[in-house]
C-alpha cells in the first residue's frame, strides 16, 4: 500500500519575530492533521550582511534585509522550547538552516531531518555541513536547473545521504502557468528518489493536484490570514484551508489505494434491478401488429419485460394478443 503523502505546513516568517505568535501557530497547525511543521532558522550575523537586498520591499519596520533577519531571530534556548512544543502536540519539527551555525544549533536541538531551501542548492559548504550529520535531507529545486541539481545530488550521493526532492517554483504567489507539475515525474525518473511539491500558490487545489500527480511530500506556507504583514502571507494557505487540504489528501490516498475492478460489478446487482428497465408498449396495439421502434418505451424496473438492451430482437415480430398502452412486453407476447 502506498504511504500517505507527507504534509509539511511551513510557518517561515509568518510569526514576524514574535515568539508568542510562533507558539500559537504550533497549536493551530496541530489541529489541522498535517504531519510536520516547518521553520526557518535565521542567524543574521552568520548568514547575511547589510549588503543583502530585499526580495520584496515589503517592510515598513526594517531598514535593511539584514535588520529583518535580526528581528526574525530566536535564541538557541527559545528554539529548544519550540522543538519541545512541537513534540508535545505530535508535530514533526522540520527546519531550514541558512548557515553552518544554524546546523550546529539544530543538532543540539535534536532535529531529525533537514530542509534545504532552493537558494542553498549550490551552497556546497552548507551541504557538506548537513551531510556530516547523516540526517535525511529534503531538497527544494526552486531556482535550480537540472545541471545544478545534478551537481548537488551527485554530491549528496557521494556522501551517502538519504534525500528527497521537491518541485518548487520560487514565485510568491505562484501562478498556474508556473506550477511545473510536469517536473514531478521528470524528477522521479531522473533521480529515482521520493519526490514532492513545494507550493506557493495560496490555493488548496494546487496541493490536491500535486498529490494526484504522485507528489509524495507536500510543503506549503501557512498563515492565520493572507492580509497579515510579511513577505509570504499572500502565498500561504490559511489554517482553515489547510484543514480542507488535509481532508482532501487523505481522501485521495484512500481512493488511490482502493482501485475499482470494472470487470466485476457484483456490488451493483440489486441496484441494477431498480435502475435498469424493461420494454413496454407506448400505445394501444392490436393482435397481429408488427412491432416497430416507434411502438416501444422502456420502464422500470428490470425483469418485468424483455431487457431494454434487447429491443432489436422485438422489431418485426407480431403480437399474439392485444396490448394496452404502457403494458410491459414479454417473449410470450410475441409470435
Amino acid at each position: 500500500m502506498n504511504s500517505k503523502p507527507y504534509l509539511i505546513a511551513e510557518i517561515a516568517q509568518a510569526h514576524d519575530g514574535s515568539l508568542g505568535i510562533l507558539h500559537s501557530y504550533i497549536d493551530a497547525v496541530a489541529q489541522t492533521g498535517v504531519q510536520a511543521i516547518k521553520f526557518q532558522m535565521h542567524i543574521a550575523e552568520a548568514e547575511s550582511s547589510i549588503h543583502e537586498p530585499f526580495r520584496v520591499q515589503f517592510s515598513k519596520e526594517d531598514k535593511t534585509r539584514y535588520d529583518y533577519w535580526k528581528r526574525m531571530e530566536f535564541s538557541l534556548e527559545q528554539w529548544k522550547e519550540i522543538k519541545t512544543h512541537c513534540d508535545a502536540v505530535g508535530l514533526d519539527f522540520v527546519c531550514s538552516p541558512f548557515s553552518n551555525l544554524a546546523v550546529d544549533w539544530l543538532e543540539e536541538i535534536g532535529v531529525k531531518m533537514y530542509k534545504i531551501g532552493s537558494g542553498e542548492v549550490n551552497n556546497f559548504l552548507l551541504l557538506e555541513k548537513i551531510a556530516q550529520t547523516r540526517k535525511p535531507i529534503i531538497l527544494s529545486s526552486g531556482m535550480s536547473s537540472f545541471e545544478e541539481l545534478d551537481q548537488a545530488i551527485n554530491f549528496l550521493k557521494e556522501k551517502n545521504v538519504d534525500f528527497s526532492i521537491l518541485q518548487c517554483t520560487t514565485a510568491y504567489p505562484t501562478q498556474p502557468e508556473q506550477y511545473g507539475f510536469n517536473v514531478i515525474q521528470e524528477l522521479k525518473e531522473r533521480y529515482k528518489v521520493k519526490v514532492g511539491f513545494s507550493d506557493h500558490s495560496a490555493k488548496v487545489s494546487t496541493g490536491i493536484a500535486a498529490v494526484v500527480l504522485r507528489a509524495e511530500i507536500l510543503e506549503f506556507h501557512v498563515v492565520f490570514h493572507r492580509e497579515l504583514f510579511g513577505p509570504d502571507a499572500k502565498a500561504s494557505l490559511t489554517i482553515e484551508e489547510t484543514k480542507q487540504l488535509v481532508e482532501a489528501v487523505n481522501e485521495i490516498h484512500i481512493a488511490k489505494n482502493n482501485p475499482i475492478n470494472k470487470n466485476n460489478n457484483d456490488n451493483f446487482k440489486e441496484l441494477k434491478t431498480i435502475f435498469e428497465k424493461s420494454l413496454a408498449i407506448n400505445k394501444d396495439l392490436p393482435k397481429g401488429h408488427q412491432m416497430t421502434f416507434k411502438d416501444l418505451e422502456s420502464k422500470k424496473p428490470k425483469g418485468f419485460g424483455i431487457d431494454a438492451r434487447n429491443f432489436k430482437d422485438v422489431l418485426g415480430k407480431k403480437l399474439k394478443t392485444n396490448k394496452s398502452q404502457w403494458d410491459f412486453l414479454n417473449e410470450e407476447d410475441l409470435e
